[in-house]
């Protein structure tokens, strides 16, 4: 059987019941005032239209279901719907377009941009581990992607440029396979030093291209070496070791997606997107996550998340 003819995909009932394994491993909590015990479920009446998975605290007395305290809450949208969007956004690799969603979930267009940048705020890590923590090697690299409206490109200087484009800092940790991406107003040592310093141990070994601000914040690391790609070196003949390959072949996945998938995106939401490729990428399938775990993930992440149309609405 297929993994979209899986109950929860179709049914709300389990679809409830699948999110409240997932979210209440130990048994459903009050939202309200945090008690785990004295906790009722009401049971659906279709003649008082009592809501699937409302449960009752026998402490504060207030009601709740298992979408409270989500990315899902205040939704009208059905929660296998919920989980049907999930799914397709964690295991497409490129991501999947709004459009893509809303006629797939027969949705509008407004509601499946709005799903996704909910599922987007569930799969954002708050992880702030140093990457290099047991003296590994980081290998450190910025793209550029999109164009930022409120910055004018040099009519006069050829060439493609990069400073009127939104630009992304990533971070890659060799020894655990997983990136850690910032979106950046710009790309000077007073910008990036910091972010360096603080998501990198002072014992890892440093990896990335001849870009002069790495110079500097290099030496307060282990140690520190760069591939000169302007001399069309991308990987040291000494050492093997010595390149940004693996960060680079982030970038491309991340690339492809943003122009062949969403195409357009404006800089207030290019965190979102980022986020969302750093999670497909930590939890792929080369670090032994498949999609069904994958979404999982995704969905263990949305709790204690909340995402309001209003403070995220487009342009």
């Amino acid at each position: 059987m297929s993994i979209l003819g899986k109950a929860y995909f179709h049914n709300e009932e389990a679809a409830f019941e699948h999110v409240e394994a997932v979210l209440w491993p130990d048994g459903p909590y009050c939202p309200h005032c945090g008690a785990v015990d004295r906790i009722g479920k009401i049971k659906p009446n279709p003649e008082k239209r009592v809501r699937l998975g409302l449960h009752k605290c026998g402490h504060c007395k207030g009601q709740f279901t298992v979408r409270v305290g989500t990315v899902f809450e205040a939704s009208k949208v059905p929660l296998h719907k919920w989980l049907q969007a999930l799914h397709l956004m964690t295991s497409s690799k490129k991501g999947i377009s709004a459009h893509q969603l809303h006629r797939v979930l027969e949705v509008t267009y407004k509601t499946s941009w709005f799903m996704c940048h909910r599922i987007r705020e569930a799969m954002r890590s708050d992880e702030l581990t140093p990457f290099g923590g047991n003296g590994g090697i980081v290998e450190v690299d910025e793209t550029f992607i999109g164009h930022d409206k409120t910055v004018k490109p040099h009519r006069s200087k050829k060439g493609r440029g990069h400073h009127h484009k939104h630009k992304v800092l990533s971070l890659m940790d060799r020894e655990t396979g997983k990136a850690r991406s910032m979106v950046v107003d710009d790309l000077k040592a007073a910008t990036l030093a910091p972010i360096l310093r603080d998501n990198i141990a002072k014992e890892a070994t440093l990896l990335t291209d001849e870009f002069r601000v790495y110079q500097g914040v290099g030496r307060e690391f282990s140690d520190h070496h760069q591939v000169r790609h302007k001399m069309g070196e991308y990987v040291n003949r000494k050492n093997p070791e010595i390149h940004t390959n693996t960060i680079e072949g982030y970038f491309s996945i991340f690339k492809r997606g943003m122009k062949g998938v969403y195409q357009h995106c404006a800089k207030k939401h290019l965190h979102r997107y980022v986020a969302e490729y750093d999670f497909r990428y930590n939890n792929r399938s080369a670090n032994g996550i498949e999609d069904q775990e994958r979404a999982a993930i995704a969905l263990a992440g949305a709790s204690g998340k909340r995402l309001k149309y209003a403070c995220n609405r487009p342009n």
